[in-house]
């Protein structure tokens, strides 16, 4: 299978090697590698480039936007930059953060998943930060979720989704909407993924406040947001995030902010994650 990557920059100069050299050591090579180097005041344009230089498969893409680091829009805007410099002949296309370091045989056993059935529309790993000298899991998501740091999408799904959001919550959305249309999502808990920075560790105060925005924009209604935003807190071990899931909502629920859903598509996600609660109680 034929594969594209797109990864998204920003001031990325520690680290953006290190997940280069593991992409290109992959058991099976992805066709393109285009680095979106958006707006960066470090030496991450110049990383890429040495590397281009060497390896045809990897291209670069500039980008200006704003400096402020809001999860969503900016990266998913990034990665749109990059994919509109890509063709469409590609089995399936990768969203990946520049601070990753990918086992060798990731996209290999990716592969293999979606070659054993039609249906899979999305395949993921598992991300692990280091901790005290070791890496861990970095255990902020429930184990049927694919974290938005890496994110592989069968072309088909991808196009009937609609691409990716511009906003917080994309790498929610994308896999409700999957479900919505009847596609699998699958993780692997053998691929272990090395997430070198911590999740939001550039987020802005204002950042807290898209997270409940972000529930407001799939349709989940008060009582899911409540009770997803007290899990999520814990989970960060950051109880006062809770007021400020909750105060992102009511700001969203007050504008009337638009969805980022039909609304068949937020009924279908409202009683989905219903389900999915009623199991782990009962």
């Amino acid at each position: 299978m034929k594969y594209y990557i797109v990864i998204p920059s920003y001031n990325e100069e520690k680290f953006i090697s290190l997940t280069l050299q593991s992409l290109l050591e992959q058991t099976i090579l992805p066709a393109k590698i285009v680095v979106v180097n958006d707006s960066s005041t470090d030496t991450t344009a110049t990383i890429v480039q040495e590397f281009a230089k060497n390896n045809s498969i990897i291209s670069l893409v500039n980008k200006t936007s704003q400096a402020i680091h809001l999860p969503g829009s900016k990266v998913i805007q990034a990665f749109q930059a990059g994919l509109e410099t890509l063709d469409t002949h590609y089995d399936f296309i990768v969203k990946a953060d520049a601070d990753l370091i990918f086992p060798s045989n990731y996209f290999e056993i990716i592969i293999h998943h979606f070659n054993s059935d039609e249906r899979i529309g999305m395949v993921g790993g598992f991300a692990y930060i280091e901790k005290n000298g070791e890496f861990v899991l970095e255990n902020l998501t429930d184990k049927d979720h694919i974290r938005g740091a890496f994110k592989t999408y069968r072309k088909e799904t991808f196009m009937q989704i609609g691409g990716l959001k511009s906003a917080m919550g994309w790498d929610t959305v994308d896999e409700l909407l999957c479900k919505f249309y009847n596609w699998k999502v699958v993780t692997d808990d053998t691929l272990k993924v090395k997430h070198l920075k911590p999740t939001g560790a550039n987020y802005n105060k204002a950042a807290r406040y898209k997270q409940g925005e972000a529930f407001y924009s799939l349709g989940y209604g008060f009582l899911i947001t409540f009770i997803a935003s007290a899990k999520l807190a814990m989970m960060k071990k950051m109880p006062l995030l809770f007021i400020d899931y909750l105060n992102g909502y009511w700001k969203a629920k007050w504008a009337n902010k638009p969805l980022l859903v039909t609304e068949e598509q937020a009924k279908f996600i409202k009683n989905y994650r219903i389900k999915k609660m009623k199991q782990k109680l009962f």
